[in-house]
């Protein structure tokens, strides 16, 4: 059997389950202090996907509960699509990726894991992030605690915010 030591999971295995939720992204935009929480905008914030696909995986999320684009209004709208841009500048500046995946997924059907909140992703890609843990493990190896990602952006994000 093959063993992957993570060591910085055990606190996440032992803790006690949240209490449920009608919307996690509702719950973090309701809390000013959430540690994943980058940036709050007047009608959209940023977030770190707490399960990232790659170091640096985070998201926007408008802050009204809206499951299209063609719910959000104009404003909105135009804040998502800001925030997204300074996103990809904190990214690229915090980890300088090779390449960068942004999507939207709508509907279960399209890969939506939380479905009923839109959300955009940002991840950061390289070259070597499908290696051999991935294509043959099936495994994804993230090499920074969330705690330490959200510690790189957060400045970085502050600083930008005086863009928008």
């Amino acid at each position: 059997m093959d063993r992957l030591w993570a060591p910085w999971r055990l606190s996440y295995v032992t803790a006690a389950p949240a209490p449920p939720t009608d919307c996690i992204f509702c719950e973090a935009r309701k809390s000013r202090d959430h540690e994943l929480v980058l940036l709050h905008g007047r009608h959209s914030f940023v977030i770190l996907n707490l399960y990232p696909y790659n170091n640096g995986h985070l998201m926007v999320v408008p802050n009204r509960h809206v499951s299209t684009l063609e719910s959000l209004e104009e404003p909105e709208r135009n804040e998502l699509m800001s925030l997204t841009r300074l996103s990809e500048m904190a990214l690229t500046e915090a980890y300088h990726p090779q390449g960068m995946n942004i999507g939207i997924n709508l509907g279960k059907a399209a890969g939506a894991g939380i479905e009923n909140h839109l959300h955009v992703h940002l991840v950061p890609r390289w070259w070597g992030d499908t290696n051999f843990m991935t294509a043959v493990g099936q495994t994804r190896v993230l090499p920074e605690d969330l705690r330490a990602t959200a510690t790189r952006l957060k400045p970085i994000f502050e600083r930008l915010a005086e863009l928008l």
